[in-house]
């Protein structure tokens, strides 16, 4: 008779593990959780709106894809069991008042009370209580990530300048400015050989000790000449090629040997110097340190879910189409 019976709910039990397999099977097992068929079937049902999906773990940020993909679901969830696993590991949970307080901070961002902020996710579809418990994890992985991958991601303005270099092929990294003064000597004054030969008398005067400032006053022939010679001041690319190019390695207070240019000889002192950035690179370097910390946040945040993954107990129990 106990046989009997056993039988009887042995078969009952088969009858009901064979229909719950149909409806609801395991499709992989994660650490000590596991993934059902219902969890593929409740993410496509979130995907028909974005504001249910983590977007951090979104396959290359695209909703689209994770609609039709199955092994894209699968990997989402995998993450998600990889990720809530960390929360609880590291202690991040946070409490119904933290979620009430997100949300009454989203109405304020956008000049809705709290109460307008779920009334508007209730017209999505969406039960108070879904959307709590949505928001309740999703800061607490955005917690995660902060303590993980965020605070560990440098990116400075040389890597912005060298990004704006690479997307800008032929920019400048940088722009010297130069202030300049000289002494001129003009070769329309007797002949080029004589605007030489006086060119030559005063750098040996400047070379043995001379002033420059007195030097320029005294055989300057720049019929615009300004007190000790002074030229202003330029940026690369706007001044004189044979100048700028006898200037590029002298230190402030020093001078340069004769230069032959179009209009004459000249001796040249480098009074001042000082890099400067190129304009429009400090006009776009917000967006583009913007832009690297996304890439390079997505770039760590996919190194750290592998090495979870790599950490993990994974097993799938059926192959994916």
């Amino acid at each position: 008779m106990i046989k009997k019976v056993f039988f009887v709910l042995l078969i009952m039990f088969g009858n009901f593990a064979s229909a719950a397999e149909v409806v609801d099977k395991i499709v992989a097992i994660v650490n000590s959780e596991i993934i059902l068929e219902s969890d593929f079937n409740s993410l496509v049902q979130k995907t028909k709106n974005a504001t249910m999906v983590d977007e951090s773990l979104l396959p290359r940020g695209d909703i689209n894809s994770l609609k039709k993909d199955r092994k894209l679901q699968l990997e989402y969830l995998i993450n998600e069991k990889l990720m809530d696993a960390e929360v609880k590991r590291l202690n991040l949970s946070v409490t119904a008042e933290r979620v009430q307080q997100e949300i009454k901070d989203m109405g304020k961002r956008n000049g809705m009370s709290a109460q307008d902020v779920l009334s508007a996710v209730k017209a999505q579809g969406i039960s108070t209580a879904e959307y709590q418990e949505f928001l309740k994890t999703k800061i607490e992985r955005q917690g995660l990530v902060e303590t993980e991958i965020v605070s560990k991601l440098r990116i400075t303005d040389d890597d912005a300048l060298a990004e704006y270099i690479k997307r800008n092929p032929g920019t400048r990294s940088s722009v010297n400015e130069f202030s300049v003064a000289h002494i001129f000597f003009n070769p329309k004054k007797g002949s080029p050989e004589e605007a030489l030969s006086r060119a030559k008398k005063t750098l040996q005067l400047l070379q043995s000790g001379g002033k420059f400032d007195e030097l320029a006053e005294k055989y300057s022939e720049d019929p615009n000449f300004t007190a000790g010679g002074f030229l202003g001041t330029f940026k690369s690319g706007e001044f004189m090629k044979e100048i700028e190019n006898s200037i590029q390695n002298l230190n402030p207070g020093d001078t340069t040997p004769i230069i032959k240019s179009k209009m004459g000889f000249h001796i040249v002192k480098l009074i001042s110097k000082k890099v400067t950035t190129d304009a429009h690179f400090e006009k776009v370097k917000a967006k583009i340190v913007a832009e690297l910390m996304e890439s390079s946040f997505r770039r760590q945040l996919k190194i750290w879910l592998q090495s979870k993954r790599d950490e993990a107990f994974i097993r799938i129990n059926s192959p994916q189409k």
